[in-house]
């Protein structure tokens, strides 16, 4: 069964409009700087993986649709580029420290699902996103917290 995550990204730095709006509406996910987000990316994600992309930073911060991993993890070679905000001197091709996935849009949530309705649905409280004190841009998701989002929406 393919695995299901929830990435956060803000909306001023990369929307879910850009994805929708990127060349084949895919884009790779670059700039992960936490090492458990890392791992996740790294060791566990694989194409097929379904994904929530999620607002944060956001009023209300919000599940704006659904997308898909479409390539596994590779080097994020914006760690190599100095001119890059996320360029790490200890990273190199050689040895790289920092890896992406490349995801897809797949639909929309219509309307996105907010974090105080997330909050308030019965059997999300495990939820990462919703564990106080979790700042991960990469979450795993249950495949029932999944599907009580889904529902929300259907």
């Amino acid at each position: 069964m393919a695995g299901i995550w929830l990435l956060k990204s803000e909306p001023t730095v990369f929307s879910w409009d850009d994805l929708k709006a990127a060349p084949n509406q895919t884009t790779c996910w670059e700039g992960v700087r936490n090492y458990q987000a890392r791992n996740f990316l790294r060791d566990q994600m694989a194409v097929g993986d379904r994904v929530l992309f999620y607002h944060s930073n956001a009023n209300p911060p919000a599940i704006m649709g659904i997308a898909a991993v479409v390539k596994a993890a590779y080097p994020d070679h914006f760690a190599w580029d100095p001119q890059s905000k996320y360029f790490d001197p200890k990273s190199t091709p050689d040895m790289p420290r920092w890896f992406m996935v490349d995801i897809q849009y797949r639909r929309d949530l219509d309307p996105p699902i907010t974090l105080p309705e997330l909050r308030q649905t019965k059997g999300l409280e495990t939820m990462l996103l919703l564990q106080k004190g979790c700042r991960l841009s990469v979450q795993p998701v249950t495949e029932a917290q999944w599907q009580l989002i889904l529902d929300l929406r259907s």
